[in-house]
């Protein structure tokens, strides 16, 4: 997620505020989100947060949280404040990525970090950027044995990005849903390296996971309802753009109507900006 709004939203993490989701899960709330699986044997963190300042503070609260000193990290995607504070975690913590989200963060990486470098405190946060080629990339999903607690990482395909990963912790039912599931987030689809239609059959397969905790890349944590309420925007917004397509309303019109309409139908809902996007790929999907 990011927007000009993020130039009025703190980057700096919490220090000191790890909340207990589950027996074995943690979250430290804040820009993003992020997530932290204990196990007796080794520990899972999610995401980094911007820059090597930020993922300093997410070693230090894994640290305080964690049995052994084995640590795996993840990024549910590449945008920087997900995954460009890696260079803070220990030389021997061992790096996680799907295939596609390691490809498009190669790809893109640049670019982003120039974008995110325009954004409130992004240029000193993301000043001298690390990264090292991850130690274990997988295609589709791969399964971590914490010790006590397991945490299967897996790839669904294209939605909010091409890599989007998301992270299902079985012993406690807590889904880590990335960007893909939050509570009252208009979701946001930047480029044309996102889907509407794969975003809700992704969901669909979310559901049958029934998981009982969410905890999302931004926003407040959740239960599973969010699931189906992700999945009931992003489908009011893909038949509100196709009505509107089908009457030959042009893709940036239909973008205005479809935004005045969930400002209506949705409120307490945020960022309504990311609608016009969510309407232009759906136009671009249904060629």
């Amino acid at each position: 997620m990011f927007s000009l709004a993020m130039a009025q939203t703190s980057m700096i993490l919490p220090e000191n505020s790890a909340t207990r989701v589950s027996d074995h899960v943690y979250a430290i709330v804040g820009f993003p989100n992020i997530a932290i699986v204990i196990g007796s044997n080794a520990t899972l963190v999610v995401d980094t947060g911007l820059g090597a300042r930020n993922g300093a503070i997410v070693v230090r609260e894994a640290g305080k949280l964690s049995k052994n000193p084995k640590l795996f990290l993840t990024t549910t995607h590449f945008h920087p404040e997900h995954a460009m504070g890696e260079q803070a975690f220990p030389a021997n913590t061992i790096i996680i990525r799907p295939k596609a989200q390691q490809e498009e963060l190669d790809q893109r990486r640049d670019e982003f970090i120039r974008m995110f470098r325009g954004f409130g405190a992004g240029k000193e946060l993301l000043q001298d950027v690390k990264m090292r080629t991850p130690d274990i990339v997988f295609d589709r999903e791969i399964t971590l044995d914490l010790g006590g607690v397991s945490a299967r990482l897996f790839w669904l395909g294209t939605a909010h990005t091409r890599g989007d990963e998301l992270i299902f912790v079985k012993e406690d039912s807590v889904l880590i849903s990335g960007d893909i599931v939050q509570d009252k987030i208009v979701p946001n689809m930047p480029n044309d390296d996102t889907s509407p239609k794969n975003w809700i059959v992704i969901l669909d397969q979310l559901e049958s996971l029934k998981p009982r905790f969410i905890v999302p890349d931004h926003g407040a944590l959740g239960d599973g309802s969010l699931i189906a309420k992700e999945r009931a925007i992003l489908v009011d917004l893909q038949t509100r753009s196709l009505e509107l397509k089908r009457k030959g309303v042009s893709a940036d019109e239909a973008g205005k109507q479809v935004t005045e309409y969930v400002t209506t139908k949705y409120p307490g809902w945020t960022t309504m900006g990311p609608t016009a996007n969510v309407v232009k790929r759906v136009y671009a999907e249904s060629q």
